[in-house]
């Protein structure tokens, strides 16, 4: 099923689409994609994050032994899919210090993040400035991250949501392939792969890190699919013009 103009409809059309997609998205991960020892939750206050984001958690200070090997992919022998890839210097970051630190209400602790961004992300200034500062907090704490925006520049980011992350280095993204989909790597040094996509594809997998040496490949097209199903016919009618 190809991406869908989501610029058509009211944000709350999108937002209820957004929902159900994150439940699909917690529901495969918990389901086996993981490997022991690590669970994804949907809808939960993870500051500065905010209600609509899944965090991958675990509560094993380590995890390389079998389980981890069965169920993640090695980054050596299968590199993520993804056109662009980037290493960033050590230093990179370094001038986004003080950042506000990302903590969770349980003991768990937090691996990965999944954003999935909404139109209010990137509504004005003050709202594109606080997602950067909630990136760069989360890089900064070692928590990875698969960033996923099916919105098409604005004047806040025109040259896409990745360049602002990252910096100027970062290609520009086809003319004709806007959206992006993004797996930050929070390493040192820390790496992004980055696929630019566009209204009328196929999503791909995309990788959400464990470590810095495995990832799992995270179904976005099939649990994409699922969450389609539950938008009212009403909006499918206009989505699918």
């Amino acid at each position: 099923m190809p991406v869908h103009d989501w610029t058509m409809v009211p944000a709350g059309i999108f937002h209820h689409f957004h929902v159900a997609w994150v439940n699909e998205l917690s529901n495969t991960l918990n389901d086996g994609l993981l490997p022991p020892g690590y669970y994804a939750l949907a809808e939960q206050v993870t500051r500065p994050f905010g209600p609509d984001v899944l965090t991958l958690q675990t509560n094993r200070p380590t995890d390389s032994g079998n389980g981890m090997a069965r169920q993640s992919v090695a980054l050596l022998e299968k590199p993520p899919r993804a056109r662009v890839v980037q290493e960033s210097d050590a230093d990179l970051y370094a001038k986004k210090a003080n950042r506000i630190a990302i903590r969770h209400a349980s003991d768990d602790r937090v691996i990965a993040l999944v954003e999935v961004l909404s139109p209010g992300n990137k509504s004005g200034r003050h709202a594109i400035d606080s997602l950067l500062e909630k990136v760069w907090s989360a890089l900064d704490q070692g928590i990875h991250l698969l960033l996923i925006d099916l919105f098409p520049p604005t004047p806040r980011d025109p040259e896409g949501i990745h360049r602002l992350i990252w910096d100027d280095s970062a290609p520009l993204p086809p003319a004709d392939q806007p959206l992006t989909l993004a797996a930050y790597q929070a390493t040192q040094p820390r790496r992004a792969f980055v696929e630019p996509t566009a209204v009328g594809l196929a999503l791909i997998d995309m990788p959400l890190f464990l470590d810095a040496e495995h990832y799992v490949p995270v179904p976005l097209e099939t649990t994409y699919q699922a969450a389609w199903r539950g938008v009212p016919q009403r909006w499918k009618s206009v989505l699918l013009k």
